[in-house]
């Protein structure tokens, strides 16, 4: 399954934000949209989405527009995890988690156990089987963001978006994540995730898509993309990148700061 975005615009009222954007990601890629506070990042996965009406161009599921797509149908193939989430009501989490199984059921249904054990084993992958009676308000708050990803993947989605997943997580569960992630691309699953971390990009070996100014200057292999005048354009700052001497040239980097 491809996902298309052929000359995109999209923005707020008549106020432009992103630019002649055009991509093809297919199932099986993890893609990192990479790029500065106001770049535009969020603002075209809401046009993915859904959320906002585009301004040019067109975006395409399976080589159908996505307005033609019914919404509980569409979200068979796409889940999204946000980045900030506040909780409106005290949950357990597996009742949360299984609330990715919505798309699923008829209008009015409730879970059922089928839904649940689907529940149970996403829970039990991400190594948080043990929170699943725990009320979803009295988790912290990198707990809670691994329970989005649960849900998320509960919706058994072919493209999963994921608004800077690691923000909110420790430094183990950020490479939890990141391995989770790593590991989704090997399932059919096409991850389009959004980070300011370069690091992390190079970490999911990902193609790297990045924008500056609302504008995709970039599109290709992390280590290809990841370069020191590309991370100068986009954030104004001095870096090496440096290839580790114990992996075969490419493989493994890491980004060093120069300050003054």
């Amino acid at each position: 399954m491809i996902l298309s975005l052929q000359a995109v615009g999209v923005g707020y009222g008549q106020r432009a934000v992103v630019h002649d954007v055009s991509l093809e990601i297919g199932t099986g890629e993890v893609v990192c949209l990479l790029g500065p506070n106001g770049s535009g990042k969020t603002t075209l996965f809401k046009a993915i989405l859904g959320l906002l009406p585009l301004q040019a161009g067109r975006i395409e599921l399976d080589r159908r527009g996505i307005a033609s797509w019914a919404r509980r149908e569409y979200a068979r193939h796409i889940a999204y995890v946000p980045q900030v989430h506040v909780p409106p009501f005290p949950y357990d989490v597996l009742e949360v988690v299984s609330m990715g199984r919505t798309p699923y059921l008829c209008t009015c249904a409730s879970p059922t156990a089928a839904d649940r054990r689907v529940a149970q084993t996403v829970l039990e992958e991400l190594a948080i089987g043990h929170l699943r009676h725990r009320a979803y308000t009295e988790i912290s708050g990198g707990e809670r963001q691994l329970v989005l990803i649960a849900r998320a993947l509960a919706q058994q989605p072919k493209f999963l978006i994921m608004d800077e997943p690691t923000s909110h997580l420790d430094y183990g569960n950020q490479i939890r994540t990141i391995a989770r992630i790593r590991e989704l691309s090997r399932h059919d699953i096409a991850v389009i995730l959004t980070t300011h971390s370069p690091e992390h990009a190079l970490a999911c070996a990902a193609r790297v898509v990045a924008l500056h100014r609302g504008t995709l200057i970039a599109d290709g292999p992390a280590t290809a993309v990841i370069t020191p005048p590309l991370l100068k354009t986009m954030y104004g700052v001095e870096v090496r990148v440096l290839d580790l001497p114990d992996q075969p040239p490419g493989t493994g980097r890491l980004l060093a700061p120069q300050f003054a």
